[in-house]
């Protein structure tokens, strides 16, 4: 039986900050600290981050929870099981062979490769090594990134030693060690879901060699020991176990129970995302979908959107109103079903699932007069639920109808939007109030790892209760409606981006 005077840390790398949280064995939140992170924009296409800075400031996060007065009380290193790390995915840092860096860390959203990855897709080699790797073609990928330094010139590149992710930059300079847990690797492109080792094709199209990249380990692999310069970084008297763990998506599933066939869980902050946990790698034919290994038996199929609450920033800005969200959103529940005729399509910030276009751009349909605020808000919510909607769709035809579905993110403050989402999908759903779930599903590595617990699947007992919100059938009828035509407008729109 798990002991609750025992302690687990999540180390979450996210894009926008570094979070550590410190939590009992039991899942309880003891205390949590966050850093900002710094993201360049050199170029308006260009995403990058200082990866010295992202090494200070983990090691900040984790020092700044092990020596707090109270956390040092309560006697905490003592009784620390040990950390397990979160991260994004598709980031990408090349370095010597020190593995010190010669590039920053080009995140995500950097664009610069949308040349390599539209070639890619009308040479039809994309879609071979989509079908290999579960990981979609896009300029995120550091597959693409690695085909524009490539073509480029990019002198960082012509020198580097190492072809790394954030991740296992982090577990290099730490332990000394080069490790990259299964769901990063997945997550670059490079990485073969059939021989579970790094693609071939996908390596001598980037003209990189298979000694530049880091070794494949479970997300329960252990760092081999951090180096002393670490440990007093991190405010540790004596070496802890440190997981490899895996990437934020994959963590976040894990961290809020949904593991087992058939359970969904959806997440939308900024952005957002619907994943599922499945057995084997399936890949979905028309690329409308990742999947991306968890380790040598079950994978994560899913698709992240960009267009989440960044959509309610976006309305408000351009209605001109300059007070809250939930402000913003107030008076949209008066609105009927389908905003009296005005229909969004939320791709203001390009977009991944399900179209995988990053020239993808937004649009309000029907507008007329008599629209209001009200109205914008209310199509601005539907737009982002039919969207993951389309996501969750393409799930279903390749492993089933959910059986549960569970969401969580900060729109789910909304209740509008969360009873929106219900009758969208005609399905019952469980808001989950888990605080840090990849933070958590980080953290719970650890604990499978050393043994205090035995599978991924006794996360749930941690867990708090969810509350459930039941679909309206009139409302979800008439969103059945809705969406055909959200559909057919989509069609017409992407072909024009």
């Amino acid at each position: 039986m798990v002991l609750q005077d025992k302690y687990v840390i999540g180390l979450d790398l996210g894009t926008t900050s570094i979070k550590a949280v410190l939590f009992t064995t039991g899942g309880r939140v003891v205390m949590t600290t966050e850093t900002v992170v710094e993201t360049l924009y050199p170029d308006p296409l260009f995403s990058e981050q200082n990866p010295e800075e992202i090494d200070a400031k983990a090691r900040k996060a984790v020092r700044n929870i092990l020596q707090n007065p109270e956390v040092v009380d309560l006697g905490v290193e003592k009784n620390l099981i040990g950390i397990g790390i979160s991260s994004a995915m598709h980031s990408l840092i090349l370095t010597d062979k020190n593995y010190s860096p010669l590039s920053n860390m080009l995140i995500w959203s950097d664009k610069r490769s949308r040349k390599q990855a539209d070639s890619l897709l009308e040479e039809g080699t994309g879609f071979e090594i989509y079908r290999r790797t579960g990981t979609p073609i896009h300029p995120m990928t550091p597959l693409c990134k690695l085909l524009w330094m490539k073509e480029t010139g990019y002198e960082a590149f012509r020198k580097a030693a190492y072809v790394m992710t954030g991740k296992d930059y982090l577990a290099a300079k730490w332990s000394g060690r080069a490790v990259i847990d299964y769901g990063m690797a997945s997550s670059t492109g490079l990485f073969d879901l059939q021989s579970l080792d790094w693609d071939d094709e996908a390596l001598r199209l980037c003209s990189v060699d298979k000694e530049q990249l880091a070794e494949v380990v479970p997300p329960t692999f252990i760092l081999p020991g951090l180096k002393p310069e670490v440990q007093r970084d991190f405010g540790l008297t004596r070496d802890v176990p440190i997981a490899i763990g895996s990437s934020d998506g994959l963590l976040a599933n894990l961290g809020s129970g949904a593991i087992l066939p058939g359970e969904v869980n959806i997440s939308v902050g900024t952005s957002g995302a619907i994943r599922q946990f499945a057995a084997g790698f399936p890949v979905n034919d028309k690329m409308e979908t990742f999947t991306y290994a968890f380790d040598r038996e079950m994978s994560v199929i899913g698709g992240a959107t960009n267009n989440g609450g960044i959509v309610l920033d976006f309305l408000m800005e351009l209605a001109g109103f300059t007070g809250t969200t939930g402000e913003f959103l107030e008076g949209a529940e008066n609105v009927s079903p389908g905003a009296d005729g005005l229909l969004f399509h939320p791709y203001i910030n390009g977009e991944r699932a399900p179209i995988w276009n990053a020239e993808a751009r937004g649009n309000l349909f029907g507008m007329r007069l008599g629209h209001t605020r009200a109205h914008l808000a209310r199509a601005g919510l539907e737009g982002i639920t039919f969207n993951i909607y389309r996501i969750g769709k393409a799930l279903e035809k390749m492993i089933g109808k959910p059986k549960q579905i569970t969401v969580n993110g900060g729109l789910t403050r909304s209740k509008l939007w969360v009873q929106i989402l219900a009758n969208v999908f005609g399905e019952e759903v469980h808001v989950s109030n888990t605080p840090h779930n990849a933070a958590w599903g980080a953290a719970f590595t650890v604990l499978v790892a050393t043994g205090e617990v035995k599978d991924f699947a006794e996360i749930k007992k941690s867990l708090p209760e969810s509350f459930k919100v039941t679909p309206n059938e009139k409302d979800t009828q008439i969103y059945r409606e809705l969406y055909s035509k959200y559909l057919e407008l989509g069609a017409l729109l992407e072909a024009q981006f």
